[in-house]
């Protein structure tokens, strides 16, 4: 495992903007290998996959949504529409989400997109004490408590985990 570079100056630039318009101050860990998956954010921490939060974001009816998922599950997109009361919802493509948020997938943080999209954020993360979620590349990543996450992000706390059969 490699030893990241720890500055916020190593966030994407719109994010690191984000951050302080918002005046936060959190570490962000830059890693010379990808961050870009869950399992490789969670090696290159050394955290548990939940305990990383994917930013994904769906089209309900035409409408980007971001929903955050903890990085050990997946989303029920059934849920989601039931959620949204739409008719349908599917996985954005890579266009939209770089349209609706300013970034690439795989470094698409929580918050500090280029649009503001309705988000919602899965009870799962408030499992946990501090979470990681993308800083806006896919070779950075930040730690925050869930709470303040969703919070800074507009989220709405709801259950949209894939439930194991």
């Amino acid at each position: 495992m490699s030893t990241p570079d720890a500055t916020a100056a190593e966030a994407h630039p719109r994010f690191a903007e984000a951050l302080r318009e918002l005046g936060l101050d959190v570490e962000v860990r830059r890693f010379p290998e990808a961050t870009r998956t869950a399992a490789e954010a969670a090696a290159a921490i050394g955290c548990e996959l939940s305990e990383i939060v994917k930013s994904l974001i769906f089209e309900a009816d035409g409408v980007p949504v971001l929903v955050l998922m903890d990085g050990s599950s997946r989303v029920d997109v059934e849920l989601v529409r039931a959620e949204l009361g739409a008719g349908k919802v599917k996985r954005a493509g890579a266009e939209l989400v770089r349209e609706t948020t300013g970034y690439a997938i795989g470094g698409v943080p929580p918050f500090g997109h280029r649009t503001s999209t309705r988000v919602l954020a899965d009870r799962g993360l408030l499992d946990h004490d501090v979470v990681w979620a993308a800083a806006g590349t896919p070779h950075t990543v930040f730690p925050l408590d869930p709470k303040s996450m969703i919070g800074h992000a507009g989220g709405t706390v709801v259950d949209v985990r894939e439930q194991s059969k």
